[in-house]
């Protein structure tokens, strides 16, 4: 049986492209605009009345390996035409069944980062893709 908590990953899908398994998501979230409004004659209370939602940048963050290659023919694909796409964020327990999962819509890649090679160095080629997204669909 898998534990949760224990050994997770982000399997990460745009529009059929299979970006394969990360090891870092970060940004899944949502802030919503509060505008507060003073009725005059009623000192009682502030209406709070709801605003836009403004929804964060993903960041994805792994180890450089196989699924690399993936990432960066979907990047060129991208710059070709630009088109929003629907991706999915889907957390994967040690045995590799899926425990949660996220839909976004409206997602383009704003940042792309691969790793710092030094030959020298003891640290892991790792590589970051951050999204935008126009919010959450549901499932």
């Amino acid at each position: 049986m898998a534990e949760y908590g224990l050994a997770l990953n982000f399997a990460v899908t745009i529009d059929g492209h299979d970006l394969g398994a990360w090891t870092k998501c970060e940004g899944l979230g949502v802030t919503y605009d509060v505008f507060e409004y003073k009725e005059g004659g009623n000192n009682g209370f502030v209406h709070r009345l709801p605003g836009r939602a403004k929804y964060d940048n993903v960041k994805l963050t792994r180890v450089v390996n196989e699924s690399t290659a993936a990432v960066m023919k979907w990047l060129a694909s991208v710059e070709s035409s630009l088109a929003y796409a629907t991706a999915k964020i889907a957390v994967m327990d040690s045995a590799g069944t899926e425990i949660a999962s996220w839909n976004l819509t409206g997602v383009y890649p704003s940042h792309w980062s691969g790793p710092t090679l030094n030959a020298g160095g003891r640290e892991p080629a790792t590589e970051t893709l951050e999204l935008v997204h126009n919010g959450f669909l549901g499932t």
